[in-house]
C-alpha cells in the first residue's frame, strides 16, 4: 500500500521548487513506481487530479509531447474569463464603483454587495459567469471582506481638549482632598427572558443553552436597565437594576442609593461630591430634572454636587464603561438573563484582579416619563455655574439640609 503521508511530503518540499510541468511529470513517476492504484493514491497525497497525472504519464513516454521550454501543449489550459469576455471587468468596475462611490441610481445601491448579488447582476448583463470567478475578480482588483470600523466620533468640539483638563483637574484635586469622585452611567437595556446573550461559556459538547430565535421584549417580563455608580477612589461599583423607564429621577436615585449604602460609610467626612458624566441620556448637561433631583440629593445629604459632563462624541472615555459595565458584560457572556433576580446576582457577583466590587439591588419603584420642569422650578436650583463652560460644569449646593 502506498505511503500517501511520505508522497505528500516529498511533493511539499519538491513544489516551490518546480514549475507545473515539472510537478506533473513527478506526480506521473511517482505513480508508475507505485503501480497498481498509484494514480488514486498520488492524487490523494498531492491534489494533483487524475486527468494531469495522466498526462503526465503520456508526456514521459513520449517526451517529444512537448517543445523544449514549454510547460503544455500550444493553446492548452482553460482561458480566463476576462479573456473571452472582454467587457466582464469593465462592468464589474462600474457596479462596485457605483455603490461606493454613491451613486443613486446604481442596481446596487440598495441591495447587499455580496459576490453572489454581483453574480446575478453581471449575468442579467449577459455576462457567462461564475460566483467564483467574480471572488477571483474582486481580489485581483483590491477588494476584500471588511466590516464596519468604529473610528467616527462626530465633529470634534473645539473645546474638547480643555474640557478633559478641566474634569481630570477636578478628580484630581477632590481625590487628593479624600472627596469622593463617581463616574455614572445607564448600561446598554437588556431583554428579560430565555434570551441570546453574546459570548461563549463553557458546557458539555453538543450542549448549548437552548434560547429563544428571535428577540422580542416579553410583554410580561419587560426590560432591566442598569444604572450604574463607579467610585474611582475606591474601585468600588454599585448598580440599581431598574424595571421602569431610565428617568433623571432614576438616575439621582441610584446615586442616592449608592450613598447611603456605599458612599456615606467609605466617606464620613465628605463635603463635596464629584459626578462625572455623558453629555445625553438621563443625567444629561442639559436635562432640568436631572439638576433638580440633584438638588433634593443635595440637600438630604448636605453635600455640595460638582458635576463634569464629557464634551460631545466621547462618552468612551467616562471610566464607568471601561472599569465597570465591560466586566458586568465578561461575568454574563452566553448567560441567558432569564430574570431580573439573575441579573441582580450576577452583577453582584462581578469582580477583577485589580479588586474591583460590586453591590446590586432591584428598584422596582416606577419612574414617570416625560416631566416637565418649568422655569420657576429651574430657577429654585442653588446652581453655580463654573466660568469654564458653565454648561458642563457646575455645582449645586444644599439650600437647606433635612434632617
Amino acid at each position: 500500500m502506498a505511503d500517501t503521508a511520505a508522497i505528500a511530503a516529498r511533493f511539499q518540499a519538491l513544489s516551490p521548487l518546480v514549475d507545473e510541468r515539472v510537478r506533473r511529470l513527478l506526480a506521473a513517476a511517482e505513480s508508475q513506481a507505485i503501480g497498481k492504484g498509484g494514480i488514486s493514491a498520488v492524487a490523494r497525497a498531492t491534489g494533483i487530479s487524475r486527468p494531469v497525472i495522466r498526462q503526465g504519464i503520456a508526456e514521459l513516454k513520449d517526451p517529444s509531447r512537448l517543445q523544449p521550454g514549454r510547460i503544455r501543449l500550444p493553446g492548452g489550459g482553460r482561458k480566463k474569463a476576462v479573456d473571452k469576455d472582454a467587457t466582464l471587468k469593465r462592468d464589474l468596475e462600474t457596479l462596485l464603483e457605483s455603490t461606493t462611490r454613491g451613486d443613486p441610481e446604481a442596481p446596487l445601491r440598495w441591495t447587499c454587495k455580496s459576490v453572489r448579488q454581483l453574480t446575478a447582476e453581471l449575468k442579467r448583463m449577459k455576462h457567462q459567469v461564475s460566483h467564483q470567478v467574480v471572488a477571483d475578480l474582486l481580489h485581483a482588483l483590491g477588494y476584500s471582506l471588511q466590516a464596519n470600523r468604529k473610528t467616527k466620533e462626530g465633529a470634534n468640539h473645539p473645546d474638547r481638549n480643555a474640557q478633559f483638563e478641566h474634569l481630570n483637574g477636578k478628580v484630581k484635586w477632590a481625590m487628593q482632598r479624600r472627596q469622593p469622585v463617581i463616574s455614572v452611567d445607564t448600561k446598554k437595556k437588556e431583554l428579560i427572558g430565555d434570551f441570546k446573550n453574546n459570548g461563549r461559556e463553557w458546557r458539555p459538547q453538543g450542549q448549548p443553552e437552548r434560547v429563544r430565535v428571535h428577540d422580542f421584549v416579553d410583554p410580561e417580563l419587560g426590560r432591566a436597565t442598569p444604572y450604574g455608580v463607579y467610585d474611582m477612589g475606591r474601585n468600588s461599583g454599585w448598580v440599581s437594576v431598574g424595571m421602569d423607564h431610565d428617568t433623571a429621577e432614576f438616575a439621582v436615585a441610584t446615586i442616592h442609593r449608592w450613598w447611603r449604602s456605599m458612599g456615606q460609610p467609605a466617606y464620613p467626612e465628605a463635603k463635596r461630591l464629584l459626578i462625572t458624566a455623558d453629555g445625553g441620556g438621563s443625567n444629561g448637561s442639559r436635562l432640568r430634572l436631572w439638576k433638580v433631583e440633584l438638588q433634593k440629593l443635595a440637600d438630604e445629604t448636605g453635600l455640595r454636587i460638582a458635576v463634569c459632563h464629557f464634551p460631545p462624541g466621547t462618552s468612551k472615555w467616562n471610566k464607568i464603561e471601561h472599569r465597570l459595565f465591560s466586566f458586568i458584560s465578561q461575568n454574563w457572556r452566553g448567560q441567558p438573563l432569564r430574570s431580573f433576580e439573575t441579573i441582580v446576582s450576577l452583577i453582584a457577583a462581578t469582580t477583577t484582579a485589580n479588586g474591583l466590587t460590586v453591590r446590586a439591588e432591584l428598584d422596582s419603584q416606577s419612574y414617570q416619563a416625560g416631566i416637565k420642569v418649568t422655569d420657576e422650578a429651574l430657577a429654585q436650583v442653588n446652581l453655580l455655574r463654573d466660568k469654564f463652560h458653565g454648561d458642563w460644569n457646575y455645582e449645586i449646593r444644599p439650600i437647606r439640609v433635612q434632617i
